[in-house]
């Protein structure tokens, strides 16, 4: 995506009443091709038909929300579930926008629940907020034992192409990660329109992402050697902002910037390590992604 630029119509956004949208979707091993089922959607939230651009093991699937942004006062909730041994992979056609609050609070609730043995990459494309946004931002994974989440969010302050700065705004967010009912990840935060320039925020930058990896344990020198490689990859890339640690059995690697495409390319080079480590599959970057 360039530089965060979107075509906007808020006008024709705002019209409408605040939109109350839910999706539940499951997914089920079944003689190891894995299926989409449970496909329940309300109001303007779905799913497209299952995807096997790799094999039958591997169900993709593309979160679709029609109305191509979110207005202040609508109402998101998504829930995903992974039945043992499934592997679901998600993503979405393009960029979330999300529009000015008009006053109101904008909401997104995302439950991902995975049994054992199970995997879920979970990797949406780019968000993008623009100024005076009020969003509130809620995930939850919960994981059984011997399951595998990867996940990424790439999230654009304003729309640095067109001029916008993201001045009068809040995008609060928090997010956990539960193995066994066993809290190993807690994150929450908020970003404040005007305040971004402080280093306790995004330190001048616009575009920050972050993908989170919880799976099965690596030995210690393996796990070294992954850090190392990664490291590699982004210095060879350029002069970034960028860091990765890996503690508790979460890998996580960070990104600040300014440009979203950056940010995607330099998450894609870290999936594309962890997750043959984690899945023992090469990574096979999307058809979505590239159009």
């Amino acid at each position: 995506m360039p530089d965060c630029t979107v075509p906007s119509d808020l006008a024709a956004s705002a019209a409408h009443a605040a939109w109350q949208a839910s999706l539940t979707v499951g997914f089920a091993d079944a003689a190891g091709t894995t299926r989409l089922f449970n496909n329940i959607h309300h109001g303007p939230l779905r799913v497209q038909k299952a995807l096997y651009p790799e094999d039958a093991k591997v169900c993709h699937a593309i979160v679709v929300h029609p109305p191509g942004g979110v207005v202040g006062g609508d109402q998101l909730s998504i829930d995903i579930g992974v039945g043992d041994r499934a592997h679901a992979f998600i993503t979405t056609p393009g960029a979330a926008k999300w529009y000015k609050a008009n006053g109101n609070v904008s909401r997104q609730a995302v439950h991902l629940h995975l049994n054992e043995g199970a995997t879920l990459e979970w990797l949406p494309q780019e968000t993008i907020f623009f100024d005076t946004a009020n969003v509130v931002l809620e995930q939850d994974v919960e994981l059984a034992a011997g399951a595998t989440f990867i996940g990424c969010e790439i999230l654009c302050m304003g729309r640095r192409g067109s001029g916008e700065v993201f001045n009068t705004g809040t995008v609060t967010q928090r997010s956990s990660i539960r193995r066994d009912g066993k809290l190993i990840w807690w994150e929450q935060g908020a970003m404040v329109g005007g305040r971004l320039g402080s280093p306790l925020a995004l330190n001048g930058h616009t575009v920050c992402a972050t993908l989170i990896a919880a799976g099965k344990a690596l030995p210690a020198a393996v796990l070294t050697e992954l850090l190392s490689q990664i490291r590699a990859d982004i210095a060879a890339d350029g002069d970034h902002v960028f860091g990765v640690t890996h503690t508790k059995g979460v890998l996580v690697a960070r990104h600040l910037g300014d440009d979203s495409e950056t940010a995607r390319r330099l998450m894609l080079t870290v999936w594309r390590r962890v997750r043959p480590l984690l899945l023992d599959r090469e990574a096979v970057t999307p058809r979505i992604w590239q159009t």
